[in-house]
């Protein structure tokens, strides 16, 4: 593996020949090392890579997992990925080969995690842990399934973390959202779209992708196809989180009315443009300032929509009548959302006592 040196800039480069995924040899050319070892470690670690060998470095199969998964997943949920890769998992195992992380070194990597604490001394959330395992497992399952890795560590240490937070999931009953609008009438875009995030349960993304071609008042349907996402700087249109958010929402007569009132005030706007073109910090912003003014307790954003189901359980919807209405999983409505009313159980438990009773005196009748 020689490297040469350039006699005009200094540095150094390799040159040579490799082969390709199809088998075609080809030449590879690389300069601007600043030492002799570094370039002979390029050219090394980038033959390693193209064999698909799993001696290769872990930073490297990063770089080869990304170019094989990045454009199979929504863009931003590939930024959330990279993000918890490159910041949680590339600075433990950045340095060691696939093929040596054994799933004592995964535990270690473990420990380091239940051990790292945020700048208040908190350490991070089951939750949140088990994301980030996942990612790893991820990466470990790719090369077991394209690259002949014979088993996935994660899969022997198990993870770390919880599937779902002990905690409680924070809504608004009709009464406290009722009192949080009327803090933000005074700005038009503030109230119709906190109106249509309580009122309907879409969410934030789906919100902001909104434009005028996507509702039909003689029908009275709101179309939900597509997400707006902030990605580096800029305005991205994605699909919707899942095969299923793409749905048709039905209209209540009131939101209608309000929604005919702010087309009248955009009515400049053409069918395409966004109708709310505010950033996701606009709408966090807004929602903070309503709660100040409103004093009703504190929820994030996304709560809104945990509002509006917790609202069509209470109203005795089935789980598969919410799930139609907002993109969800029919199950996960069930197992997300059942716990927020404790009077259903109630109402279950006085149903089944006349159940007993009528059961009860049939057995008497007999004796």
């Amino acid at each position: 593996m020689p490297a040469y040196k350039d006699e005009k800039s200094g540095k150094w480069f390799v040159s040579f020949y490799y082969k390709d995924w199809d088998g075609e040899s080809r030449r590879k050319l690389k300069r601007g090392f600043e030492t002799k070892k570094d370039a002979i470690a390029y050219e090394r670690n980038f033959t390693v890579k193209m064999s698909g060998s799993l001696n290769m470095l872990f930073e490297d199969y990063f770089e080869l997992y990304k170019s094989d998964v990045i454009g199979t997943v929504r863009l931003n949920t590939w930024m959330t990925k990279e993000h918890m890769i490159r910041t949680k998992i590339l600075p433990f195992f950045t340095g060691m080969k696939v093929s040596e992380i054994k799933p004592v070194v995964v535990k270690k990597w473990h420990n380091v995690l239940l051990n790292i604490e945020n700048a208040e001394g908190e350490v991070y959330k089951p939750t949140y842990l088990k994301s980030i395992h996942a990612q790893l497992s991820c990466m470990f399952n790719h090369a077991v399934k394209y690259y002949g890795l014979k088993q996935n560590p994660c899969k022997i240490t198990g993870r770390i973390g919880k599937q779902k937070s002990d905690e409680e999931v924070a809504f608004w009953t009709k009464e406290e959202y009722l009192q949080f609008i009327e803090a933000v009438k005074d700005k038009d875009i503030s109230f119709y779209a906190f109106e249509l995030l309580y009122w309907t349960g879409i969410r934030l993304g789906e919100l902001r992708a909104l434009t005028k071609g996507d509702f039909n008042f003689e029908k009275k349907t709101m179309r939900i196809s597509k997400s707006a996402q902030r990605i580096n700087g800029e305005e991205v249109i994605t699909d919707p989180k899942t095969p299923k958010s793409k749905r048709t929402i039905i209209l209540s007569d009131f939101l209608i009315k309000e929604l005919q009132d702010y087309f009248l005030k955009i009515e400049y706007f053409s069918d395409e443009e966004q109708i709310f073109p505010k950033c996701k910090t606009y709408f966090n912003k807004e929602m903070q300032r309503g709660i100040k003014k409103s004093r009703v307790k504190k929820i994030k954003l996304h709560a809104l929509r945990h509002s509006h189901i917790s609202l069509l359980i209470e109203m005795g919807f089935t789980p598969v009548d919410i799930a139609a209405r907002t993109g969800h999983e029919s199950i996960k409505v069930l197992m997300d959302y059942s716990h927020m009313f404790p009077n259903k159980q109630i109402d279950m438990a006085n149903r089944l006592d006349k159940e007993g009773e009528y059961s009860e005196s049939t057995e008497i009748s007999k004796l």
